[in-house]
């Protein structure tokens, strides 16, 4: 590459898109001015913006500049095979993260479907881990966090912390979690006035508590079910 081409440090501070992008967000800059970031430089007689907005308005546009070929974008003064190859590259995934959806959050609408989501994940840890899923107002999962991960027999957890975080995620419901890495899920009395705790702090904040299970070796147990809540 010509050692003379302008690089985009070349310009004036406040014209730079880099800095422009990091002050303002990528929503501020123009197609040109993101396009120069990635071409990077221009060359001997234009900086990397000039060259930006010379290709778009010699394509017709954004469009048209991302339905070239990679042979038609080396043919492009300024752009050679690496910058065109970095360009298409780009566009591609432009293309895939626009065809792409996300995938649906799990629904939880029962304790077999929470047991089902944790049980892999959980059953064969040596320590016991307090896990938080957080669902929204149609008892899908927007988040989840270990909260606490204690000794081989006791998992210690304060409700204020399991509500600050369910708060911060603007959670409808929560569903608490942990294992026993004995393999037996039998919920011990700590357990149940864990859970039972943390029903009550949940009715004060307007959260509510849906289930608290124990998981075991491909075993668990719903507190709800037993009556704890």
């Amino acid at each position: 590459m010509d050692s003379q081409a302008y690089r985009l440090r070349d310009l004036p501070e406040d014209e730079r898109p880099r800095e422009r992008m990091m002050r303002l967000g990528a929503e501020a800059l123009s197609h040109a001015e993101l396009l120069a970031i990635l071409l990077r430089t221009g060359s001997r007689r234009e900086s990397a913006v000039h060259l930006a907005q010379r290709v778009l308005q010699d394509s017709g546009g954004l469009r048209r500049f991302a339905e070239r070929s990679w042979d038609e974008l080396t043919h492009i003064p300024g752009i050679g095979p690496a910058k065109a190859l970095e360009l298409q590259a780009s566009l591609e995934l432009g293309r895939r993260v626009a065809r792409s959806r996300l995938p649906e959050a799990a629904l939880i609408a029962s304790p077999r479907d929470a047991a089902d989501l944790l049980m892999e994940e959980l059953r064969r840890l040596r320590e016991e881990h307090f896990v938080v899923l957080f669902l929204n107002t149609k008892n899908r999962v927007i988040g989840r966090q270990t909260l606490s991960i204690g000794s081989l027999n006791a998992s210690i957890v304060h409700p204020r912390e399991v509500f600050r975080a369910a708060i911060r995620r603007s959670s409808a419901s929560i569903l608490c979690a942990h294992n026993h890495p004995s393999g037996d899920p039998t919920p011990s009395p700590e357990d149940k006035q864990l859970t039972r705790r943390l029903a009550e702090a949940g009715e004060l904040v307007g959260i509510e508590l849906l289930d608290h299970i124990v998981i075991g070796d491909n075993r668990f147990v719903s507190l709800k079910e037993l009556g704890c809540l």
